[in-house]
């Protein structure tokens, strides 16, 4: 990523905490460009900014208390009036894959427990239809070819144009969540009904949670090469 990319990026990440003030309970999102929302965010905690975060991964967490960030968990916490969070792919209607970094079922769990979500992404991320990022399917381990059969099963309905991988690590062992649960991502090319894949792969025993984030966001801060564009729900 080149040095102009990360500049907007970050950009995009300071309008969002432009919208944090004192007393605010966060959702902190996991990837490159929630890095920079961390980072930004920690610096206004220690101008005095009084919030306190709940963060979407063991990775966040780590930077969020390197940041001095106050943090806290939904056991203490009932609610949350916002999460900040990067996203993979976010469709006309703000519609969303997650998942990338391998923390969508604690992102899903911080973002549904929020009273509003807001994505910072560059335009890349930007498509006509969720799919050409493979959606990650977090799976349990047991019965794993159980599980991988039916999920191949709901993307042959689908029309899937791809193949369900296991996700695996740079040293080519299988990728462990947070949560001690699998990935496999699934390559539809195009989902052109997101509501029922998502209900059709929830019905699967072995399915722990997926990264279609439907009807979640609200706003969307979008880093271009002409600046950061703001996406609003239903316009």
């Amino acid at each position: 990523m080149n040095q102009m990319s990360e500049t907007l990026k970050r950009e995009a990440a300071a309008r969002a905490v432009a919208e944090i003030t004192s007393g605010m309970k966060l959702g902190l999102g996991t990837g490159s460009t929630a890095r920079h929302f961390v980072d930004l965010l920690g610096e206004r905690v220690a101008q005095g900014l009084d919030i306190v975060g709940v963060p979407t991964s063991e990775a966040t967490a780590k930077q969020a208390r390197e940041c001095g960030i106050p943090l806290s968990d939904l056991d203490t916490l009932d609610r949350l009036d916002l999460t900040v969070d990067g996203a993979d792919e976010i469709d006309p209607a703000l519609n969303l894959i997650k998942g990338g970094g391998g923390a969508l079922l604690r992102e899903k769990i911080v973002a549904a427990a929020s009273d509003a979500m807001i994505v910072i992404a560059d335009s890349s991320k930007i498509v006509e239809a969720l799919g050409r990022f493979p959606l990650p399917v977090e799976v349990n381990r047991f019965g794993l070819g159980a599980t991988r059969h039916a999920i191949a099963a709901v993307m042959k309905r689908h029309h899937a144009q791809g193949e369900l991988k296991m996700r695996v690590t740079a040293a080519g062992e299988p990728f462990i969540t947070d949560g001690g649960h699998l990935i496999l991502d699934a390559f539809f090319g195009r989902i052109s009904q997101p509501e029922a894949l998502s209900n059709e792969l929830l019905d699967i025993p072995g399915v722990v949670q997926h990264g279609l984030f439907l009807k979640m966001c609200r706003k969307a801060y979008v880093a271009t090469p002409n600046g950061v564009e703001t996406l609003l729900k239903g316009k």
